[in-house]
């Protein structure tokens, strides 16, 4: 097919479709202010499909070289750029992963278009909008329902740890993996420190986190 092959329409096709794709699947990042929002995921998808581009004309008119070489860079690559993506918080949350996950895939597409393999790049785009859209909605239900729950506590520094703990063993929530964190205190007055949280009753996270705000010695309280 023409399509397929290095002509200017089908180079013109390669990129639009690889501007369109990107931007469809960075909306979702941009709208909910991501790092690497909607030009970002645009210019990650038309610069893999352009190198994709140029290691097929590279091959088909010096007739040398691997004609995936430059491809398989890219899939590595990306790695780089979606390692700047990835934070960890003063209280150990891990932010980022999502979104570097979506640029190695966006880069993926870029690299199906580049080489006029529409077909596939379509159906991925889409099949991406809807894991960052669709099922991030039904991820963040999945979790607030999970029984496990990792949190960041400040408790007073007056108030002995044991009988925080007696408190929630009332709640029916067991409390392992503490990490005690003193560099993350605003004061010399707060313990802080981070744990993992077992209910043994299935009830919400905004709800739990509530009750316990409400216990005696917390100063302050955040899911991870």
């Amino acid at each position: 097919m023409i399509l397929r092959e290095l002509t200017l329409l089908g180079i013109f096709l390669r990129i639009m479709t690889a501007f369109l794709v990107g931007g469809i699947i960075g909306m979702e990042r941009e709208m909910n202010n991501h790092s690497a929002g909607l030009r970002t995921y645009m210019l990650v998808c038309v610069g893999s499909c352009l190198i994709m581009m140029t290691n097929q004309y590279v091959y088909q008119v010096f007739g040398a070289g691997d004609p995936l070489r430059m491809g398989s860079q890219v899939v590595s690559g990306i790695g780089f750029l979606g390692a700047g993506t990835i934070i960890v918080t003063r209280n150990n949350q891990i932010k980022g992963l999502t979104t570097a996950a979506g640029l190695w895939a966006a880069a993926g597409v870029g690299l199906a278009v580049g080489i006029g393999f529409y077909e596939a790049a379509l159906v991925a785009s889409a099949a991406i909008f809807i894991i960052l859209t669709i099922l991030h909605r039904w991820d963040d239900q999945m979790q607030q329902k999970a029984k496990v729950i990792n949190v960041y506590i400040e408790l007073s520094n007056d108030y002995p740890l044991g009988q925080f703990l007696r408190q929630l063993r009332k709640m029916d929530i067991d409390f392992g993996d503490i990490q005690l964190d003193r560099e993350a205190a605003v004061d010399e007055e707060v313990r802080s420190l981070v744990a993992t949280l077992n209910s043994k009753k299935r009830i919400s996270h905004k709800k739990l986190l509530n009750q316990i705000r409400e216990l005696d010695g917390v100063v302050y309280l955040e899911e991870l």
